[in-house]
């Protein structure tokens, strides 16, 4: 009986072992589903939703506007620039290179929106319009302005004021006046058209510094010493100066008229964008007040709203240049005493940033043409420019030398000033003056197309070799300088520069 009940019990299986069998199984489904929730919630949950989200809003563009929203229409550029410029930045993310910081997203949005412009067979379907292209430009700018203004530490600010001041100065004239001397050479320039060229080379673009150090700030780096607020602040100085100098040389260039005027407007711009900022700043301190509810809401709106008016109200009314420094001033002034509520107003500043960073970039991309560079001379430009470049790079070394920096700290700081991609101007007073057909098609435009288009209008045939030229460094000086000083950003920061480790209060 005992053998018998014995195989009887090796046949029939244990109650508790079929249980646990059971709750194995469980576990296992229970696992794999979690792994496929997981998945699909993070990766293609997000894909899908995205995709959809921009089907509509192609429905809904194409229910206002019919053709203008299908391939060749006016207002399928735009999109296809921005979608593109998406791509871009989501694949750059993806590229993991062992040992090295991951690479900036912009600088695969600046490729996607050079490729759409530049491919056969796509190019002839990307009409953007100039009018469009520039004040989504500039709305963008404008936003980073923003960000800079409410990144700015005034503690850092007061201590590093001579050196930001030497920075914003010495490294664009520096690279003014060597790529006139290089030029006299190479291009064969007279003076005033190499000082013209010069300060279209000599300005950095906030573009590209400006969101760079805010990605390093967030993390971090250079904190400490104040470096991401020292490039933010220099960066809207420099490119005044250098508007400056640049219609200065226009003036030279294509009047006789004296030049004192345009550089005593620069200054009075200058002095008047700092006082419309501050007194701005201090309004939005007060207003709203601390019984509304969402007040950083209301705040980010007041901000967003007064700097995007300054900007392009300032180039509306003459004053250009001016409204970058008018939206930095003001958001520093106002967020230097928000204390802990200035964190949920970057916040809701950064998301507006999220959207309009592929369309700048993507458009800043889309701005260098190859068939519009001048193949024979294109050695010769690249051989200007580097010469040119490297000046700057030795100058704003120096100048920074004066510093607690250390060495690599410094040629970090050297480096981050080469970008070159979106400094924005309007015609010269004299060219407007001389011109009606100018001022009708009057748009904002990169400094160095400018030059051919005054050259034109103005019917001086005899310059447009010296305007082409002019141009065609512009564009190599947006592709050679853009995507590198990015990477170059991107890769040394956070390797040479210290970290501090950032508390967010979450409760503020």
């Amino acid at each position: 009986m005992g053998s018998k009940e014995n195989g009887i019990d090796s046949g029939i299986q244990n109650p508790k072992d079929e249980k646990k069998e059971e709750s194995q199984l469980v576990e296992e489904k229970e696992q794999k589903f979690k792994l496929i929730s997981f998945l699909f919630t993070e990766r293609s949950n997000a894909c899908i939703t995205s995709s959809i989200l921009l089907i509509i809003l192609w429905g809904v563009i194409w229910s206002y506007t019919g053709h203008e929203i299908l391939p060749g229409g006016r207002l399928f550029g735009t999109l296809a620039i921005f979608l593109c410029a998406i791509i871009g930045g989501e694949i750059v993310k993806l590229i993991k290179i062992p040992m090295v910081p991951p690479l900036p997203p912009l600088l695969g949005m600046l490729l996607a929106g050079f490729a759409l412009r530049n491919l056969p067979g796509i190019n002839q379907h990307i009409n953007v319009i100039p009018v469009v292209s520039a004040c989504l430009r500039n709305t963008a700018l404008t936003i980073i302005l923003v960000r800079a203004g409410l990144g700015l530490d005034p503690e850092a600010l007061k201590k590093l004021k001579g050196v930001c001041l030497r920075l914003s100065m010495g490294p664009c004239f520096s690279e003014a006046c060597a790529t006139a001397i290089i030029s006299r050479f190479t291009l064969h320039f007279p003076w005033h058209w190499g000082f013209l060229l010069g300060f279209v080379l000599g300005a950095v673009s906030p573009a590209v510094v400006v969101p760079s150090m805010l990605m390093l700030q967030d993390k971090g780096f250079g904190i400490k010493k104040g470096i991401p607020t020292l490039l933010v602040a220099a960066s809207s100085f420099d490119d005044i100066l250098a508007i400056t100098g640049f219609n200065a040389f226009l003036n030279i260039t294509f009047s006789t008229g004296p030049v004192y005027q345009t550089l005593l407007k620069g200054l009075f711009e200058a002095i008047i964008s700092v006082i419309i900022g501050v007194t701005m700043g201090l309004f939005c301190r007060y207003f709203p007040s601390k019984d509304q509810k969402a007040r950083h809401w209301q705040r980010a709106g007041l901000i967003l709203g007064l700097s995007i008016l300054a900007v392009i109200g300032s180039n509306r009314l003459g004053f250009h240049g001016s409204g970058g420094l008018t939206a930095i001033m003001l958001t520093a002034t106002s967020g230097s005493k928000w204390s802990k509520e200035k964190a949920k107003v970057e916040n809701i500043v950064a998301k507006a940033w999220e959207i309009f960073q592929p369309l700048l970039f993507g458009l800043v991309g889309a701005e260098v043409s190859v068939q519009n560079l001048e193949s024979d001379i294109i050695g010769t430009c690249v051989a200007t420019l580097s010469m040119a470049l490297l000046v700057r790079i030795m100058v704003t070394f120096f100048l920074v030398s004066f510093t607690d920096f250390s060495i690599k700290e410094k040629i970090f700081v050297a480096l981050s000033w080469i970008p070159k991609a979106t400094v924005q101007s309007h015609p010269s007073p004299v060219a407007r003056q001389k011109s009606r057909q100018l001022v009708m098609a009057q748009s904002t435009a990169v400094l160095g197309p400018l030059a051919l288009e005054t050259t034109r209008s103005l019917n001086t045939p005899h310059l447009e070799a010296y305007a082409k030229t002019v141009m065609t460094m512009a564009f190599l000086g947006i592709l050679i300088t853009a995507p590198n000083g990015a990477l170059l950003i991107g890769l040394l920061g956070p390797s040479i520069l210290s970290k501090e480790e950032i508390v967010n209060d979450s409760s503020a």
